[in-house]
């Protein structure tokens, strides 16, 4: 029992971190705000602030920890006979962000924190990063299912294609969102763009990694 109190005391300890800094980023932009800064505004010295994220690039995206577990899960988890790219679709289809249910105000705040990335070169370069590390534990998931070796081509050009999918679908949506676009009609463009995507994947990897039963 204290030990789960513990934990959700860091746990809320970490997202008033994040929310100070998310506020502080999307009024005045990543680079002219300090650590320092939001240490003083959340009450908390710098020191905690590290201990929590490592780098001022994690206080924006500390979220998307989660994402690399439930990409991987999806795909390891997915049934008998069914294929890396169906499993990848079912994912990538998945309501989240400008695909969610519709709220102005959740809305707003994605428009908000999307200006700010795409204003940041810091945080586009350690985003690719990010990105680039999924696509590698992909390909290391793919090519031991497969029984292939660590470094083979196959599994990571499908991780890669598949990875891919998903980094323009961001671009997509940023370079709209960006220029004004809304629900539903940014969220029916991103869907569209998707099926488009999905489908050209289809003619060279519909029979790839299909899992054995």
């Amino acid at each position: 029992m204290a030990t789960g109190l513990r934990e959700r005391k860091k746990q809320q300890t970490r997202e008033l971190i994040a929310e100070t800094a998310r506020g502080l980023f999307t009024d005045r932009g990543f680079e002219r705000v300090s650590v320092a800064e939001i240490a003083r505004e959340a009450d908390v010295s710098e020191k905690t602030v590290f201990n929590y994220f490592p780098t001022k690039e994690d206080l924006v995206y500390w979220r998307l920890e989660s994402f690399e577990d439930e990409l991987l899960q999806t795909i390891r988890e997915r049934a008998a006979g069914e294929s890396v790219l169906d499993a990848f679709s079912r994912f990538v289809r998945r309501p989240r962000g400008m695909l969610g249910e519709y709220d102005p105000e959740t809305q707003e705040r994605l428009a908000a924190l999307t200006r700010m990335i795409v204003e940041s070169p810091s945080l586009l370069r350690r985003e690719q990063q990010i990105f680039e590390g999924y696509a590698a534990s992909l390909a290391a998931l793919l090519a031991e299912e497969t029984g292939a070796a660590p470094d083979d081509v196959e599994a990571w050009v499908a991780a890669t294609a598949l990875m891919g999918v998903h980094r323009r679908l961001v671009d997509f949506a940023r370079v709209r969102i960006v220029a004004g676009a809304r629900h539903p009609a940014i969220a029916d463009a991103i869907r569209d763009q998707a099926e488009r995507a999905l489908a050209l994947l289809e003619n060279g990897l519909g029979g790839y990694a299909i899992k054995e039963p």
